[in-house]
Protein backbone atom coordinates (compact mmCIF):
# COMPACT_ATOMS: atom_id res chain seq x y z
CA UNK A 1 0.00 0.00 0.00
CA UNK A 2 1.37 3.43 -0.97
CA UNK A 3 2.27 6.08 1.61
CA UNK A 4 -0.60 8.26 0.44
CA UNK A 5 -3.06 5.37 0.86
CA UNK A 6 -1.68 4.65 4.33
CA UNK A 7 -2.14 8.29 5.38
CA UNK A 8 -5.68 8.33 3.99
CA UNK A 9 -6.58 5.15 5.87
CA UNK A 10 -5.00 6.45 9.09
CA UNK A 11 -7.11 9.63 8.97
CA UNK A 12 -10.28 7.66 8.35
CA UNK A 13 -9.54 5.24 11.21
CA UNK A 14 -8.69 8.13 13.55
CA UNK A 15 -12.05 9.75 12.83
CA UNK A 16 -13.83 6.48 13.66
CA UNK A 17 -11.89 5.98 16.91
CA UNK A 18 -12.89 9.46 18.09
CA UNK A 19 -16.63 8.80 17.80
CA UNK A 20 -17.92 8.61 21.40
CA UNK A 21 -21.16 6.71 20.74
CA UNK A 22 -20.42 2.99 20.44
CA UNK A 23 -23.28 2.20 18.02
CA UNK A 24 -22.40 5.08 15.72
CA UNK A 25 -18.73 4.13 15.92
CA UNK A 26 -19.42 0.53 14.91
CA UNK A 27 -21.57 1.67 11.97
CA UNK A 28 -18.79 4.00 10.81
CA UNK A 29 -16.22 1.19 11.15
CA UNK A 30 -18.44 -1.14 9.09
CA UNK A 31 -18.72 1.47 6.35
CA UNK A 32 -14.93 1.96 6.46
CA UNK A 33 -14.41 -1.77 5.93
CA UNK A 34 -16.89 -1.83 3.03
CA UNK A 35 -15.19 1.16 1.35
CA UNK A 36 -11.81 -0.54 1.75
CA UNK A 37 -13.08 -3.70 0.01
CA UNK A 38 -14.68 -1.60 -2.72
CA UNK A 39 -11.38 0.23 -3.27
CA UNK A 40 -9.50 -3.05 -3.65
CA UNK A 41 -7.51 -2.64 -0.43
CA UNK A 42 -6.18 -5.88 1.03
CA UNK A 43 -7.75 -7.01 4.31
CA UNK A 44 -4.28 -7.31 5.83
CA UNK A 45 -3.61 -3.63 5.05
CA UNK A 46 -6.92 -2.61 6.63
CA UNK A 47 -6.24 -4.53 9.84
CA UNK A 48 -2.67 -3.24 10.05
CA UNK A 49 -3.85 0.33 9.46
CA UNK A 50 -6.43 0.14 12.26
CA UNK A 51 -3.98 -1.34 14.76
CA UNK A 52 -1.23 1.12 13.82
CA UNK A 53 -3.52 4.14 14.10
CA UNK A 54 -4.93 2.94 17.42
CA UNK A 55 -1.39 2.55 18.73
CA UNK A 56 -0.40 6.01 17.56
CA UNK A 57 -3.50 7.51 19.22
CA UNK A 58 -2.72 5.79 22.52
CA UNK A 59 0.88 6.98 22.60
CA UNK A 60 -0.13 10.51 21.59
CA UNK A 61 -2.27 10.92 24.71
CA UNK A 62 0.12 10.46 27.65
CA UNK A 63 -1.36 10.01 31.16
CA UNK A 64 -2.06 13.02 33.36
CA UNK A 65 0.29 13.59 36.34
CA UNK A 66 -2.58 12.89 38.71
CA UNK A 67 -3.52 9.56 37.06
CA UNK A 68 -3.04 6.53 39.25
CA UNK A 69 -1.93 3.15 37.95
CA UNK A 70 -5.50 1.93 38.20
CA UNK A 71 -6.71 4.89 36.12
CA UNK A 72 -4.10 4.26 33.43
CA UNK A 73 -5.00 0.57 33.39
CA UNK A 74 -8.69 1.39 33.01
CA UNK A 75 -7.99 3.82 30.16
CA UNK A 76 -5.83 1.20 28.43
CA UNK A 77 -8.54 -1.44 28.77
CA UNK A 78 -11.13 0.95 27.36
CA UNK A 79 -8.86 1.85 24.44
CA UNK A 80 -8.25 -1.83 23.65
CA UNK A 81 -11.98 -2.55 23.80
CA UNK A 82 -12.75 0.32 21.41
CA UNK A 83 -9.97 -0.81 19.05
CA UNK A 84 -11.25 -4.40 19.04
CA UNK A 85 -14.80 -3.16 18.46
CA UNK A 86 -13.71 -1.02 15.51
CA UNK A 87 -11.56 -3.83 14.12
CA UNK A 88 -14.38 -6.41 14.28
CA UNK A 89 -16.89 -4.05 12.67
CA UNK A 90 -14.46 -3.07 9.91
CA UNK A 91 -13.71 -6.71 9.10
CA UNK A 92 -17.45 -7.48 8.98
CA UNK A 93 -17.98 -4.57 6.61
CA UNK A 94 -15.08 -5.68 4.43
CA UNK A 95 -16.32 -9.28 4.26
CA UNK A 96 -19.90 -8.21 3.53
CA UNK A 97 -18.87 -5.94 0.68
CA UNK A 98 -16.48 -8.56 -0.72
CA UNK A 99 -19.25 -11.16 -0.67
CA UNK A 100 -21.72 -8.78 -2.31
CA UNK A 101 -19.18 -8.01 -5.03
CA UNK A 102 -18.49 -11.68 -5.57
CA UNK A 103 -22.23 -12.38 -5.84
CA UNK A 104 -22.66 -9.54 -8.32
CA UNK A 105 -19.73 -10.78 -10.41
CA UNK A 106 -21.10 -14.34 -10.33
CA UNK A 107 -24.52 -13.10 -11.44
CA UNK A 108 -22.99 -11.08 -14.28
CA UNK A 109 -20.82 -14.01 -15.31
CA UNK A 110 -23.75 -16.44 -15.31
CA UNK A 111 -25.84 -14.02 -17.38
CA UNK A 112 -22.97 -13.51 -19.82
CA UNK A 113 -22.37 -17.25 -20.25
CA UNK A 114 -26.09 -17.83 -20.75
CA UNK A 115 -26.27 -15.12 -23.44
CA UNK A 116 -23.08 -16.44 -24.99
CA UNK A 117 -24.32 -20.01 -25.25
CA UNK A 118 -27.85 -19.22 -26.37
CA UNK A 119 -26.69 -16.62 -28.91
CA UNK A 120 -29.83 -14.53 -28.38
CA UNK A 121 -28.07 -11.33 -27.26
CA UNK A 122 -27.01 -8.58 -29.66
CA UNK A 123 -23.67 -9.71 -31.19
CA UNK A 124 -22.09 -6.26 -30.83
CA UNK A 125 -23.00 -5.93 -27.15
CA UNK A 126 -21.99 -9.54 -26.56
CA UNK A 127 -18.58 -8.91 -28.14
CA UNK A 128 -18.00 -5.96 -25.80
CA UNK A 129 -18.93 -8.04 -22.76
CA UNK A 130 -16.74 -10.89 -24.00
CA UNK A 131 -13.71 -8.60 -24.06
CA UNK A 132 -13.98 -8.18 -20.28
CA UNK A 133 -13.39 -11.91 -19.94
CA UNK A 134 -10.71 -12.07 -22.63
CA UNK A 135 -12.91 -14.10 -25.01
CA UNK A 136 -12.64 -13.50 -28.77
CA UNK A 137 -15.91 -14.62 -30.29
CA UNK A 138 -14.34 -15.18 -33.70
CA UNK A 139 -11.87 -17.71 -32.28
CA UNK A 140 -12.46 -21.40 -31.70
CA UNK A 141 -13.74 -22.66 -28.35
CA UNK A 142 -15.01 -25.85 -26.82
CA UNK A 143 -17.47 -26.29 -23.97
CA UNK A 144 -17.22 -28.77 -21.12
CA UNK A 145 -20.23 -29.71 -18.99
CA UNK A 146 -20.14 -31.50 -15.64
CA UNK A 147 -23.09 -32.98 -13.79
CA UNK A 148 -23.27 -33.96 -10.15
CA UNK A 149 -25.93 -34.43 -7.50
CA UNK A 150 -25.21 -30.95 -6.14
CA UNK A 151 -22.86 -28.16 -7.19
CA UNK A 152 -22.35 -25.41 -4.61
CA UNK A 153 -21.47 -21.87 -5.66
CA UNK A 154 -18.33 -22.08 -3.52
CA UNK A 155 -17.09 -25.22 -5.25
CA UNK A 156 -17.67 -23.73 -8.70
CA UNK A 157 -15.88 -20.53 -7.66
CA UNK A 158 -12.86 -22.50 -6.42
CA UNK A 159 -12.76 -24.54 -9.63
CA UNK A 160 -12.97 -21.41 -11.79
CA UNK A 161 -10.19 -19.73 -9.79
CA UNK A 162 -7.96 -22.81 -10.02
CA UNK A 163 -8.47 -23.10 -13.80
CA UNK A 164 -7.70 -19.40 -14.28
CA UNK A 165 -4.54 -19.73 -12.20
CA UNK A 166 -3.40 -22.74 -14.26
CA UNK A 167 -4.36 -21.61 -17.78
CA UNK A 168 -4.87 -17.85 -17.53
CA UNK A 169 -7.99 -15.71 -17.03
CA UNK A 170 -8.57 -15.26 -20.76
CA UNK A 171 -8.45 -18.98 -21.55
CA UNK A 172 -11.11 -20.50 -19.30
CA UNK A 173 -14.46 -19.39 -17.91
CA UNK A 174 -16.44 -21.65 -15.57
CA UNK A 175 -19.83 -20.99 -14.01
CA UNK A 176 -22.95 -22.69 -12.71
CA UNK A 177 -25.75 -22.87 -15.28
CA UNK A 178 -28.98 -24.77 -14.74
CA UNK A 179 -27.43 -26.89 -12.00
CA UNK A 180 -24.53 -27.91 -14.27
CA UNK A 181 -20.96 -26.71 -14.23
CA UNK A 182 -20.24 -25.19 -17.64
CA UNK A 183 -16.69 -24.36 -18.67
CA UNK A 184 -15.75 -22.49 -21.84
CA UNK A 185 -12.16 -22.90 -22.93
CA UNK A 186 -10.06 -21.82 -25.87
CA UNK A 187 -9.69 -24.47 -28.57
CA UNK A 188 -6.28 -26.08 -28.72
CA UNK A 189 -5.55 -25.49 -25.03
CA UNK A 190 -4.13 -28.78 -23.80
CA UNK A 191 -4.89 -30.30 -20.42
CA UNK A 192 -8.07 -28.42 -19.50
CA UNK A 193 -10.31 -31.50 -19.46
CA UNK A 194 -7.87 -33.46 -17.30
CA UNK A 195 -7.36 -30.53 -14.92
CA UNK A 196 -11.10 -29.95 -14.58
CA UNK A 197 -11.61 -33.65 -13.86
CA UNK A 198 -8.90 -33.46 -11.19
CA UNK A 199 -10.58 -30.44 -9.59
CA UNK A 200 -13.98 -32.17 -9.63
CA UNK A 201 -12.43 -35.22 -7.97
CA UNK A 202 -10.88 -33.00 -5.30
CA UNK A 203 -14.10 -31.09 -4.64
CA UNK A 204 -16.68 -33.87 -4.93
CA UNK A 205 -14.82 -37.15 -4.53
CA UNK A 206 -15.00 -40.19 -6.85
CA UNK A 207 -18.14 -41.59 -8.43
CA UNK A 208 -20.32 -38.52 -7.83
CA UNK A 209 -19.86 -36.58 -11.07
CA UNK A 210 -19.47 -36.98 -14.82
CA UNK A 211 -17.78 -34.61 -17.26
CA UNK A 212 -18.24 -34.34 -21.02
CA UNK A 213 -16.28 -32.29 -23.53
CA UNK A 214 -17.87 -31.01 -26.71
CA UNK A 215 -15.86 -30.64 -29.89
CA UNK A 216 -14.09 -27.34 -30.69
CA UNK A 217 -15.97 -25.03 -33.07
CA UNK A 218 -15.31 -21.47 -34.28
CA UNK A 219 -17.52 -18.46 -33.72
CA UNK A 220 -20.54 -17.69 -31.58
CA UNK A 221 -22.72 -20.47 -33.01
CA UNK A 222 -19.85 -22.89 -32.44
CA UNK A 223 -20.13 -22.33 -28.68
CA UNK A 224 -23.79 -23.37 -28.71
CA UNK A 225 -22.95 -26.39 -30.86
CA UNK A 226 -20.18 -27.50 -28.50
CA UNK A 227 -22.49 -27.07 -25.50
CA UNK A 228 -25.17 -29.21 -27.14
CA UNK A 229 -22.61 -31.90 -27.94
CA UNK A 230 -21.36 -32.02 -24.34
CA UNK A 231 -24.86 -32.14 -22.87
CA UNK A 232 -26.08 -34.74 -25.39
CA UNK A 233 -23.03 -36.86 -24.59
CA UNK A 234 -24.01 -36.87 -20.91
CA UNK A 235 -27.61 -37.70 -21.85
CA UNK A 236 -26.52 -40.61 -24.05
CA UNK A 237 -24.15 -41.86 -21.35
CA UNK A 238 -27.00 -41.91 -18.83
CA UNK A 239 -29.24 -43.89 -21.20
CA UNK A 240 -26.49 -46.30 -22.18
CA UNK A 241 -25.18 -46.82 -18.67
CA UNK A 242 -21.72 -45.40 -19.38
CA UNK A 243 -20.12 -44.66 -16.00
CA UNK A 244 -16.74 -43.33 -17.13
CA UNK A 245 -16.10 -40.02 -15.31
CA UNK A 246 -14.80 -38.25 -18.42
CA UNK A 247 -16.43 -38.49 -21.85
CA UNK A 248 -15.66 -36.88 -25.21
CA UNK A 249 -18.36 -36.05 -27.72
CA UNK A 250 -15.99 -37.03 -30.52
CA UNK A 251 -15.92 -40.60 -29.17
CA UNK A 252 -19.71 -40.93 -29.16
CA UNK A 253 -20.60 -39.47 -32.56
CA UNK A 254 -22.37 -42.67 -33.59
CA UNK A 255 -25.22 -42.02 -31.16
CA UNK A 256 -26.40 -38.69 -32.63
CA UNK A 257 -26.21 -40.41 -36.02
CA UNK A 258 -28.41 -43.22 -34.76
CA UNK A 259 -30.98 -40.79 -33.37
CA UNK A 260 -30.93 -38.37 -36.29
CA UNK A 261 -33.57 -40.48 -38.03
CA UNK A 262 -35.67 -41.74 -35.15
CA UNK A 263 -38.12 -43.58 -37.40
CA UNK A 264 -35.27 -45.48 -39.03
CA UNK A 265 -33.61 -46.52 -35.77
CA UNK A 266 -37.01 -47.50 -34.32
CA UNK A 267 -37.66 -49.65 -37.40
CA UNK A 268 -34.20 -51.25 -37.05
CA UNK A 269 -34.76 -52.07 -33.37
CA UNK A 270 -38.22 -53.54 -33.81
CA UNK A 271 -37.26 -55.48 -36.95
CA UNK A 272 -34.06 -57.02 -35.58
CA UNK A 273 -34.90 -57.35 -31.89
CA UNK A 274 -38.69 -57.40 -31.90
CA UNK A 275 -38.95 -61.24 -31.89
CA UNK A 276 -37.13 -61.30 -28.52
CA UNK A 277 -40.28 -59.95 -26.87
CA UNK A 278 -41.93 -63.33 -27.45
CA UNK A 279 -39.33 -65.16 -25.38
CA UNK A 280 -40.11 -66.35 -21.86
CA UNK A 281 -39.09 -63.54 -19.52
CA UNK A 282 -39.21 -60.96 -22.29
CA UNK A 283 -36.44 -59.33 -24.31
CA UNK A 284 -34.48 -57.70 -21.47
CA UNK A 285 -32.28 -60.66 -20.43
CA UNK A 286 -31.19 -61.14 -24.04
CA UNK A 287 -30.54 -57.41 -24.52
CA UNK A 288 -28.44 -57.40 -21.35
CA UNK A 289 -26.45 -60.37 -22.61
CA UNK A 290 -25.77 -58.70 -25.98
CA UNK A 291 -24.81 -55.43 -24.28
CA UNK A 292 -22.26 -57.07 -22.01
CA UNK A 293 -20.99 -59.25 -24.87
CA UNK A 294 -20.32 -56.23 -27.09
CA UNK A 295 -18.75 -54.37 -24.14
CA UNK A 296 -16.33 -57.29 -23.82
CA UNK A 297 -15.51 -57.54 -27.54
CA UNK A 298 -17.45 -60.77 -27.99
CA UNK A 299 -15.60 -62.68 -25.23
CA UNK A 300 -18.00 -65.31 -23.85
CA UNK A 301 -15.95 -66.02 -20.72
CA UNK A 302 -15.71 -62.34 -19.74
CA UNK A 303 -19.42 -61.91 -20.44
CA UNK A 304 -20.31 -64.86 -18.24
CA UNK A 305 -18.09 -63.56 -15.43
CA UNK A 306 -19.61 -60.08 -15.65
CA UNK A 307 -23.16 -61.42 -15.62
CA UNK A 308 -22.49 -64.07 -12.95
CA UNK A 309 -23.55 -66.79 -15.38
CA UNK A 310 -21.89 -69.89 -16.72
CA UNK A 311 -20.36 -69.79 -20.20
CA UNK A 312 -22.89 -72.44 -21.16
CA UNK A 313 -25.76 -70.12 -20.11
CA UNK A 314 -24.34 -67.29 -22.21
CA UNK A 315 -24.00 -69.61 -25.22
CA UNK A 316 -27.58 -70.80 -24.74
CA UNK A 317 -28.89 -67.23 -24.74
CA UNK A 318 -26.96 -66.37 -27.91
CA UNK A 319 -28.34 -69.45 -29.61
CA UNK A 320 -31.88 -68.45 -28.56
CA UNK A 321 -31.26 -64.97 -30.00
CA UNK A 322 -30.30 -66.52 -33.34
CA UNK A 323 -33.32 -68.86 -33.24
CA UNK A 324 -35.72 -65.99 -32.55
CA UNK A 325 -34.21 -63.20 -34.66
CA UNK A 326 -32.00 -64.89 -37.21
CA UNK A 327 -29.05 -62.79 -36.04
CA UNK A 328 -25.95 -63.95 -34.16
CA UNK A 329 -23.11 -61.70 -32.88
CA UNK A 330 -20.58 -64.30 -33.96
CA UNK A 331 -21.47 -63.80 -37.63
CA UNK A 332 -19.26 -61.00 -39.03
CA UNK A 333 -21.90 -59.89 -41.57
CA UNK A 334 -24.56 -59.62 -38.86
CA UNK A 335 -22.52 -58.24 -35.99
CA UNK A 336 -22.72 -54.55 -36.92
CA UNK A 337 -26.48 -54.65 -37.54
CA UNK A 338 -27.10 -56.43 -34.26
CA UNK A 339 -24.81 -54.07 -32.33
CA UNK A 340 -26.47 -50.99 -33.85
CA UNK A 341 -29.89 -52.38 -32.95
CA UNK A 342 -28.80 -53.00 -29.34
CA UNK A 343 -27.42 -49.47 -29.03
CA UNK A 344 -30.60 -48.08 -30.55
CA UNK A 345 -32.69 -50.07 -28.09
CA UNK A 346 -30.78 -48.57 -25.17
CA UNK A 347 -31.12 -45.06 -26.56
CA UNK A 348 -34.87 -45.55 -27.05
CA UNK A 349 -35.32 -47.38 -23.71
CA UNK A 350 -36.77 -50.24 -25.75
CA UNK A 351 -38.81 -52.38 -25.18
CA UNK A 352 -40.17 -50.08 -22.46
CA UNK A 353 -40.81 -47.23 -24.90
CA UNK A 354 -40.21 -46.26 -28.48
CA UNK A 355 -41.95 -42.91 -28.18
Amino acid sequence: MSEHAQDSLARAVDEVLLIPDGRVRRRAATELGARSADAGRELHDLVTGILRTAGVRWHSTPPEPADTAATVHARAAAHIAITNDVLAAAIDGYAGQAHAELTRNDTERTAFVNDLLTGRADPGVLAERAQRYGIRLSAGHLVLVARAAVFTAGAVQRIDTALAARFGDANTLATLRGGELVCITAAGLRGVTAELAHLLLTELGPGTWQLAAGRPHPGLHGLAASLDEARNTLDHAAKLGFTAPVLNAADLLVFPVLLRDRDAITDLVTTVLGPLTTARGGAQPYLDTLTVLFDNQGNHTATARRMHLSVRAVTYRLDRIRALTGYHPGEPTQQFTLHAAVLGARLLSWPGSTE
